[in-house]
């Protein structure tokens, strides 16, 4: 249910659980962690397999104590701790939960159908502690509250004028190659130390 391709500095994590929009068990987020944080990659691209990045937690899993699981702030925690470039390429909707690890990334890639939501609001949940900060980082409050409070949908199109959404393209995992070429080519290093400096 989660690829991982090692490609001579590139790391290319995919969820492939395509029979239910990719939505995330204990057990995907668990082999999530543990790729992001034993990768020495320079660079990291997360995607999807079919017409969804994730549908966000899987309902019975949720239910059962998935929503307010640790493994999603362990999860957005070691992206944004990894010390290369982090690009979520969305080949579909990124909702609840999963848009968390999106969030955590230094950039984001779109198709143009691509939606974003974050729909705890309706669900009776609050977001994972780093979400909230790192949304209002990206759209400013009133934005990250018509995500978090009011529920919107982004399309892809409005959230790149946000500025959640970096590049629009029908390949985003090509466009994350290519944007990724400079780190490739760059000493482990001296591409940490450039993303400590911004």
């Amino acid at each position: 249910m989660i690829r991982v391709v090692d490609e001579d500095g590139l790391q290319i994590i995919r969820l492939d659980r395509t029979d239910k929009a990719n939505a995330l068990t204990p057990e995907m987020l668990e082999a999530l962690c543990v790729a992001v944080e034993s990768t020495d990659a320079r660079a990291l691209i997360l995607t999807g397999e079919g017409r969804v990045f994730s549908a966000g937690a899987d309902l019975d899993a949720a239910k059962a104590g998935l929503a307010v699981s640790p493994l999603w702030e362990r999860l957005s925690t070691a992206i944004a701790g990894f010390d290369g470039l982090s690009i979520a390429a969305l080949n579909g909707t990124a909702a609840g939960g999963a848009l968390g690890m999106v969030l955590a990334c230094d950039l984001r890639i779109a198709v143009p159908p691509a939606k974003l939501f974050y729909p705890v609001m309706r669900l009776g949940f609050l977001p994972q502690p780093s979400d909230p900060p790192r949304l209002r980082a990206l759209v400013g409050p009133a934005r990250a509250k018509m995500i978090l409070m009011a529920g919107q949908k982004i399309e892809a199109g409005e959230a790149q004028t946000w500025g959640l959404i970096d590049r629009i393209s029908d390949d985003p995992v090509q466009a994350a190659r290519a944007l990724a070429q400079d780190v490739l080519g760059a000493e482990a290093h001296h591409v940490a130390a450039i993303k400590a400096m911004i």
